[in-house]
């Protein structure tokens, strides 16, 4: 539905709350745009399509080359939430020559595919459809042989969806100890050394199964730093973590005592050497292996960093491994914008960028996400700042288990909610930053959430923050202006 905003002919009463609105719209609008450029760049379909070349019946893919009369048969599978645009790229160069192919997809995450196959999947905690399409994923790689290439891809999202527990673990033993290490704060590092230590396709295992055929993965990702090992959990790469390292996330958390028995019991067994170890760097298989990452926050921030000059404002990114507490986070934001704040020329415009992935120590039992609750921090610790306005989203789409990606906040946003009886501290304090903005938005008018839908990519989170100190209220005549 389109909403149309028009400010024309205001009493002079209202001069000063219209003009705050106006104000922050146009601000708020270039968010919005510079955050759809970053999408743009990391827009699995064309970084697949730019990574992949076709010519004289061979696949080249970044150094290597498939010689593709050589094989019988060509196979895609995968996971992740960019997953389907990636598999759409690749059915557009290989027409007519994928023999079969299926991928696991988050909830509402597919594209219009022709021949591989999607499931729909939970995410972040796992369901029994990703049980059922990793099974059938590792069905159809061990089913492979030398005269078959498996093109799998991977990106953020698939350590969730690829999901086949080690024997004797179920999927309702691996939720739980999903849930207990999110709500605990843990990073997706932690989370991973632990995940694939109970899973019979992570840390290495989907290339064991496709042995012996040629396997090349190429990867969205959305982990810092880009390690082959910890995106998704790494399921063709070499895993350098230990069944003691896992463990050791568990005591850190201290999750011993809570952590289903199954899982424990399986965790402590490999400990002591009685089940196998994740897939380590000299294993056989991955000599038939290659993975080519595609796309990731660089990208991202580079096009975002582009787009914000374009539009007036002098931009640098200050962070692409943006981690630890989302409070944090948003207490260093705001450090950096008063102090950039304090040195800019007059009439300059500047723009912030920051990359990576924040987590949550859950203690109140709220509803919201990592940036929803970075956005709220960061409106607290600016509050007041002249023309200082910040977005933080998910490239995904989603943040939480919300419909929103982030949100969208400024120097004026807890005066607001204070006058609106809207108590900040009360909801950061239940972890209830998505009930914050949408009480806000409800009250107001205003649209501080951010919803963008799934976005068909998924490269971490990104904030951007935009420092316009001398817009003031009376520049030029009044606004007419119309918005979607």
């Amino acid at each position: 539905m389109k909403k149309t905003i028009v400010f024309t002919d205001l009493d002079e009463t209202l001069m000063d709350e219209a003009t705050y609105s106006y104000t922050a719209l146009s601000d708020r609008q270039n968010l919005v745009d510079i955050f759809d450029a970053a999408l743009a760049a990391v827009d699995p379909c064309n970084a697949v399509l730019k990574a992949l070349r076709i010519g004289q019946n061979q696949l080249h893919v970044a150094n290597v080359t498939y010689d593709l009369a050589s094989f019988e048969r060509i196979i895609v599978v995968g996971a992740g939430k960019a997953t389907a645009r990636m598999a759409l790229a690749v059915e557009t160069l290989l027409d007519g020559k994928i023999s079969s192919g299926l991928i696991v997809v988050k909830d509402g995450h597919t594209a219009p595919l022709a021949i591989i196959e999607q499931v729909e999947a939970s995410h972040p905690v796992p369901n029994e459809a990703g049980i059922a399409g990793a099974q059938r994923v590792l069905d159809m790689v061990r089913g492979a042989d030398e005269k078959t290439l498996v093109i799998c891809l991977i990106s953020g999202g698939a350590s969730a969806l690829l999901v086949a527990p080690v024997q004797g673990v179920t999927l309702q033993d691996k939720q739980e100890a999903t849930r207990l290490l999110l709500n605990a704060g843990a990073t997706i590092n932690e989370l991973n050394a632990v995940r694939k230590h109970l899973s019979a396709v992570k840390g290495g295992r989907l290339a064991q199964a496709a042995f012996p055929a040629q396997l090349v993965t190429l990867i969205v990702s959305d982990v810092i730093g880009d390690p082959l090992d910890v995106i998704a959990s790494g399921p063709t790469s070499p895993d350098n973590s230990t069944f003691a390292e896992a463990w050791a996330v568990i005591e850190k958390f201290g999750l011993q005592e809570k952590l289903p028995p199954r899982v424990a019991d399986y965790l402590q067994r490999g400990i002591a050497g009685q089940v196998p170890e994740t897939v380590k760097a000299n294993d056989p298989c991955l000599n038939k292996t290659h993975n080519v990452i595609v796309a990731g926050i660089h990208q991202a921030l580079a096009a975002a960093e582009a787009r914000s000059m374009q539009l007036g404002f002098s931009s640098r990114t200050i962070s692409e491994t943006l981690q630890g507490e989302a409070g944090e986070a948003a207490r260093f934001l705001a450090q950096a914008a008063r102090d950039e704040l304090a040195v800019m020329k007059p009439n300059e415009r500047r723009c912030l960028l920051c990359g990576g992935e924040t987590t949550v120590t859950v203690l109140g039992n709220g509803k919201g996400g990592r940036n929803q609750e970075l956005a709220l921090v960061f409106a607290v610790e600016s509050d007041g700042l002249q023309g200082v306005s910040m977005l933080s989203a998910g490239t995904d789409g989603t943040d939480g288990p919300t419909d929103a990606a982030g949100a969208m906040v400024d120097g004026d946003t807890i005066s607001q909610a204070n006058k609106l009886c809207i108590d900040p501290l009360h909801y950061l304090g239940n972890n209830d930053s998505y009930i914050f903005f949408q009480q806000l938005d409800s009250a107001s008018g205003t649209q501080s959430h951010f919803k963008t839908g799934p976005t068909g990519t998924n490269v971490m989170d990104i904030q951007i923050v935009l420092l316009n100190p001398n817009m003031t209220s009376n520049q030029g005549e009044r606004p007419n202006t119309q918005v979607d």
